[in-house]
């Protein structure tokens, strides 16, 4: 067992004892360390001010991630490097080609959101598969906002360093891989202070044992919900159990029951192989907060947390996944929908914790698909998501349904009025307005900031008629996305 959390920022080596478990990355820097580069904006992980770029050795690779640093905590920055906006230049003064080409570009005017963009561009340059189209660009740089420039200079800066050659980084990447192999101990840390105490358990089984001590430990795995308990709700987490970095929760695999996707594994990670078995999903997590929280942010964190207008939870509930948890040795499997029994509760007993999600394979004839809708395009809380799954026979009768919404309800929930409306008929006009009526008895939304209760009902339905509009099995199919459009391409 350790004692101390160990990280590089920049090219200095830092052992951290007895950290207040929930101290922020970007307070530690700006506080303590004196890197005022990184701004302090929303403090929410909205605006991109404080994006931070963290290298971390996944395996033999190193792997580069944009990250808010105003909702991470700084123990979760052990055994990786950490880069802020004052390690871009050279030593000799020479900018880094995202810098130069924000000059070049006039990507700048009042500059305070400049640091987070600039380190997002360099993140966007290290992704694998990058390209410097307007989309790609727009959907990595959707986590920054500039009320100032406007994007269009800062989207032809993005351009202009994509083109440049390799940056001083990549130079010295087998240098950075080697020192942070030498930080793998495979050891569990535990520090106790003043502050509260910091658990990172090595392996699930650590992390068991740890529950089972302290039943109320906080488990953490991308900070980006319970970041804001602490920034915005001022909210004390006497223990602190980070998992982020177990390595038998971060498996994504296909399995004989489906797609297995572990506790540790972010919507970043997971995003490819969604999409490739459910394609709406993997549109929905393109929409899930922005890059720097998809980077963080967990598929199964986004369950256990029991929002009930998280986007995920009703994709995989249409989906038909089953939840794995575990309690010391035991563990169970349930539906995922069976998880959530209220609003802020579920069913998860004292010191078990979810230990992965299986999706399984649609099975043939099956129709599916998922529509989020908010406000705005990018980084919005959903008013609704609706995920609708129909397995079709030959003749185009509906074997089975399977329809899921968030923010119809106090939890993720089913819509099983509609899917007794649609099950045994042909998938036809009167079957939609028999679902149409349906789906008015399996909903009381609320009104609140996002859309009234009339909304919401209103646009359940009318999700119902734009799915018919897309799969139905006769007639004319007319346009319903924004295909060709600009960044709204494909899956809108």
């Amino acid at each position: 067992m350790r004692d101390h959390i160990r990280f590089y920022l920049g090219d200095t080596l830092c052992e951290l004892a007895a950290v207040p478990p929930t101290l922020t990355v970007l307070d530690w820097l700006r506080e303590r360390q004196g890197r005022t580069g990184t701004k302090e904006g929303c403090n929410e992980g909205d605006c991109g001010a404080c994006t931070v770029l963290v290298a971390r050795l996944e395996g033999a690779s190193l792997v580069w991630r944009a990250v808010n640093a105003c909702i991470q905590f700084v123990a979760m920055l052990d055994g990786a490097q950490l880069f802020t906006v004052e390690d871009l230049r050279a030593p000799d003064g020479t900018l880094h080609p995202v810098q130069q080409a924000m000059v070049d570009l006039h990507g700048s005017q009042c500059g305070f959101c400049t640091p987070g963009f600039v380190m997002s561009m360099v993140a966007f340059r290290k992704t694998p598969g990058a390209v410097a189209e307007d989309g790609a660009i727009d959907d990595a740089l959707a986590g920054n906002l500039c009320r100032c420039t406007g994007y269009a200079p800062i989207v032809r800066a993005m351009k202009q360093a994509m083109a440049a050659g390799p940056d001083r980084f990549d130079e010295r990447a087998a240098a950075i891989a080697d020192r942070l192999a030498a930080l793998r101990d495979g050891r569990t840390v535990r520090m106790d202070g003043p502050e509260g105490r910091l658990t990172i358990p090595v392996d699930s089984d650590a992390l068991a044992a740890t529950l089972a001590e302290d039943p109320e430990a906080r488990i953490v795995a991308g900070a980006t919900d319970v970041g804001l308990w602490v920034t915005k709700g001022l909210r004390v987490l006497p223990h602190v159990v980070f998992i982020g970095r177990v390595a038998d929760l971060r498996g994504l695999e296909r399995t004989a029951e489906g797609l297995r996707i572990g506790a540790a594994v972010t919507y970043a990670e997971a995003r490819a192989a969604l999409a490739d078995m459910l394609p709406d999903a993997g549109e929905v997590v393109r929409r899930l907060g922005s890059t720097q929280v998809r980077n963080a942010g967990t598929v199964c964190g986004n369950i256990a947390n029991g929002s009930p207008i998280g986007d995920g939870p009703p994709v995989l509930i249409a989906a038909g996944a089953m939840l794995h948890l575990r309690r010391g040795d035991a563990r169970r499997t349930m539906r995922l929908e069976a998880y959530f029994l209220a609003y802020g509760r579920q069913d998860r007993q004292a010191g078990e914790f979810v230990e992965a999600v299986t999706v399984p394979a649609p099975p043939d004839g099956t129709l599916f698909r998922a529509y989020k809708i908010s406000k705005r395009f990018d980084q919005d809380i959903s008013a609704l998501l609706g995920a609708f799954a129909l397995t079709l026979d030959a003749a185009g009768r509906i074997h089975d349904a399977r329809i899921a919404f968030g923010g119809m309800a106090a939890i993720p929930c089913r819509a099983r009025a509609t899917e007794e409306a649609l099950r045994g008929h042909v998938w036809n006009e009167a079957t939609l307005q028999a679902a149409r009526a349906a789906i008015a008895t399996d909903f009381a939304p609320i009104s609140d900031m996002r859309a009234s209760d009339w909304y919401r009902r209103t646009v359940a339905a009318n999700l119902l008629t734009r799915l018919f509009a897309e799969t139905a099995p006769a007639g004319a199919r007319p346009e319903t996305r924004l295909a060709g459009r600009g960044r709204e391409a494909a899956h809108v």
